[in-house]
Formats: C-alpha cells, structure tokens, sequence
C-alpha cells in the first residue's frame, strides 16, 4: 500500500487502487436495490447489505474511470437511458455473489443472480475504451452501456475476458509500477473509497466543479448574448414602428388635400402645426388609393406593435430564466448534478430526440396537439391520439390537424374548442384571411382515404365551426407549448 504522493492531475484507477476499492467494499452478499443512470458514462447502483444502504458509483470517463461509494446525491435523469432502462428491468433487485477483478486487468467481474437467473456484469475501467458489460452464464452479451459493432460489443455478442491469477512476482512488479496513491492532501482518517470519491469530485475532468463552472459560465456567456442581441432588434424595431400615428396623419392629410395632389407628390400645410409638409405619392394610384396605402401600412404597425410588446416581455422574460438557470448551477454543489444540468441544456437541437410528433399545449388542464405535415398527421394518428380525441382541420384549405385531448366524463369546454380552433387556422392556408370554416369530428368518426396520400382522412358525423384568428389566444398559447 505504499506509495509516492497523489498527484492532483485526475487519471483513472490503477489495478492495485480497484484492488484496495473492492476490499473495503465487501459487495459479496449485497443486494442491488435501485440503479440510476444520471449521465451517459457514469451509474450509480444503491446497494443494501446487512441492512446498511450505500450508494455505489461507476465513472467510465476517460481519465476519470473509477468504481466506488459516494455520499453525493445522484440524481435520476427526467428521460431514462437506455442502458439504465435494461438494467432496471434485468439487473435491478439481483444479489451481488460476488465481486472481484480480473487479474491485474483493471475489469471487474460482478457475478449478479436470482433464484432464477444468473447474469455476469463487467465494468472495464479502460480510459478510451471503457465499458460496462452484461452477459449470460455463456457470455453472450445482453446489453452494454457503449455499443462498439466492430469490437463485438453489441447485444448477441460474445464477451469472455480472461480470467488469469497473476503470479505473486507480477503482483509485486505491478505495485511497484502503479503505487496505490495516498491522497496526502485528504483527510486521513477517510477510507480509501472516502478518498477517492472526494478527490475526483475536486478534481476530475469530466467531474470536476471547477471544469463544469467553467463550461457553465461559457453556455451561459453564449446563450445570453444570443438573447439580448434578438432582444436589441425587437427594441429597434419597436422604435420604428413608435411612429405608426404619423402614417395615419399622413393618410388623413392626403384625403384632406387631396385636390392639391401633384401626380407623384403633394405639397401642403399641416393642419395641426401650421408646418409645410412634403408628401410623397404613387403616381399610378388616385389621392384616395394612396391615403388607403397609409391607412394600411398604419395597421400593419399597429398590429405590429402588439406582437412585438409581446416578444419583447417574452425575450425578457426568458432571459430572466436564464439568468435564474444559471445561477442554480453556480449554487449546485453536487458535481453530478451539475454535469446533468449542464447535459440537458447543451445538446444540440438536431440531436435531441422529440418524445412526441407535433407541437403540444397544455392549457387549463387540457392537451392540443398540432401536426404541422403529412407525416406529423400520419405519426399522430397511428401512434398519439385515440378515438374519443377531438379532430379539427380548416375546410376547404390546406392545413395541419389539430387534435383535443379527451379527458374522461368532460366536454371539451368552448374557450378551449377556440383555442384548437385558432390553432388550426393558424397550421392553414387560411392564416392570411384570419378566420376560415373548420369541422371537427372525433377520432373514431376519422376513415383512412382508399389509396390517398399519408394522413388523409375523410371524416363523418362532422360538425362546422367559423372561427376567427384571436392574437390574445396565440400569444396565449405561445406561453403553454411544451
């Protein structure tokens, strides 16, 4: 056990470090009574022997692959992970037989049974190519945490490790090789499991608190100025659009001069201040076709403003949050918390897998779902709503579908029929009139078109709604998309 100083450069365990880990854990006997899976390369399986709970972590991060207990709060991911997903439904609740590594090796053998089943779990703590493996009594391999084809590691592959008793000579020359590090900056009286769970804490890349605050303030930094520049523009464009009243000036000076009107210009005195004004006219158009021109580039800034108030408040709002995020990270002291945190915000978009087709609101208890294409309709059909759900589309317009929800015992209230309503005129080619005819049906009254293309429906028992585009209902809704 002895050895040089600890070095404050994080490196995964040596084997002589796994050796003296699994020692003081003494897994032999232990039942596995929760497994959690809070990142893509890190596990954490709470374990219960002799009526004491611990909590037992996993790290297969390059430079950081360990295996030992931690008093950190791990936290569950809001979507499980695959692997966590099988080891739930496979590992879970199994008894620990026996725990050991292989050789010198640096894999740990975790041999894992029920009174029915008996499977082999290795952990490879390999920086580059580690992996956490399950197999059978024969080796096949059930599933893996990384799936490698080409080295076999995949589920219906064979894993069989040797399994070799290194001789006492190169147990020696192994130790002399790779010293069990003494963590001389700790607390001595800690375990060295207690050790090694708070120095990679400190210091490991991957885990590291200083390496993720780090990664937080660069997320933050980018995002933030993202969003007060669009914020900028909004407050710009607000300004521009500050001067609508003088169009409509404009328009009523037109009209009121309209006999002094000089093909492409008119030159008169403004009525309200006594100036001389020079307005600019479209030669082809008569006096009143131009005041029309005004009067509707007014309305236009009218309606403008309205909406832009509205994506004002809500970039503000959402820069708040923001800040309000990131100051939760920089207050987390749990490392794999933040890790998480920091995961779930950085991902790219083209990366995230949706959970679901369609754009979804929940507003006032009830679900709108709204698919936007042909294959959104097709995939809502088959797979998301059933037949008691509320069907609407736009009449005699191309346009998305829009489903209600059915919640049992209840109709679907008007204000939320006008909302789905607005939806739909809104997913539509009727958006530019403002209003269009819907009809709605339930989902059971919907029949497949013979033959006709994905997601046509023809639907019966229909009935016919006008509605009208509402702006306060959108931006309502704008506010309640999940």
């Amino acid at each position: 056990m002895a050895g040089k100083k600890s070095i404050l450069t994080p490196m995964s365990l040596n084997c002589n470090e796994i050796n003296v880990i699994l020692s003081e854990l003494d897994l032999s006997g232990a039942f596995i009574q929760e497994i959690v899976q809070p990142g893509y390369d890190t596990l954490a399986f709470r374990v219960i022997k002799h009526g004491e709970l611990s909590t037992l972590l996993i790290c297969t991060s390059a430079q950081s692959c360990r295996i030992c207990t931690t008093k950190n709060r791990v936290p569950k991911n809001d979507k499980p992970l695959r692997f966590n997903e099988f080891l739930r439904s496979n590992v879970q609740g199994m008894r620990i037989n026996e725990a050991r590594q292989l050789g010198l090796d640096r894999i740990i053998r975790l041999d894992i049974s029920t009174w029915q089943q008996k499977f082999f779990m290795y952990i490879r703590l390999w920086s580059g190519a580690a992996n956490v493996i399950v197999t059978d009594e024969n080796g096949t391999i059930l599933d893996c945490m990384f799936r490698r084809p080409k080295k076999g590691e995949v589920s219906g592959g064979t894993f069989t490790p040797v399994d070799r008793t290194p001789s006492a000579e190169e147990k020696t020359a192994a130790l002399e090789r790779f010293p069990v590090r003494q963590f001389d900056e700790l607390d001595p009286t800690l375990s060295f499991n207690e050790k090694v769970d708070t120095f990679y804490s400190e210091h490991a890349n991957s885990l590291s608190r200083e390496s993720l605050l780090a990664q937080a303030e660069k997320w933050y930094t980018v995002r933030h100025s993202k969003m007060q520049s669009a914020l900028e523009k909004l407050l710009e464009k607000q300004k521009q659009f500050s001067n609508a009243s003088t169009l409509k000036h404009t328009g009523d000076l037109i009209l009121a001069y309209a006999a002094d009107a000089q093909g492409s210009y008119l030159d008169c005195e403004d009525y309200d201040t006594g100036k001389p004004v020079h307005i600019k006219l479209d030669a082809k158009l008569s006096p009143q076709e131009n005041a029309t021109v005004y009067y509707e580039q007014y309305k236009k800034a009218v309606s403008g403003m309205e909406a832009l108030e509205h994506d004002i408040a809500l970039s503000r709002r959402n820069i708040a949050a923001l800040d309000a995020e990131y100051q939760s990270v920089l207050k987390e002291k749990n490392v794999i918390k933040i890790e998480q945190m920091l995961r779930h915000d950085t991902t790219p978009k083209q990366k995230i897998e949706k959970q679901f087709a369609g754009l979804h609101y929940e507003i006032n208890g009830w679900t709108l779902i709204v698919g936007r294409t042909a294959a959104e309709n097709d995939e809502l059909l088959r797979h998301t709503v059933k037949g008691q759900d509320l069907w609407l589309h736009t009449r005699d317009y191309a346009g998305g579908y829009v489903f209600v929800k059915a919640k049992k015992g209840k109709t679907v209230p008007l204000d939320i029929l006008l909302y789905a309503g607005n939806l739909a005129v809104y997913h539509s080619k009727a958006r530019q009139n403002g209003q269009a005819d819907l009809y709605y049906t339930q989902v059971k009254y919907l029949r497949r078109a013979k033959n006709g293309p994905k997601g046509l429906v023809i639907p019966t028992q229909e009935k016919n709604l006008l509605v009208k585009l509402d702006k306060d209902k959108l931006r309502t809704l704008d506010e309640y998309e999940k």
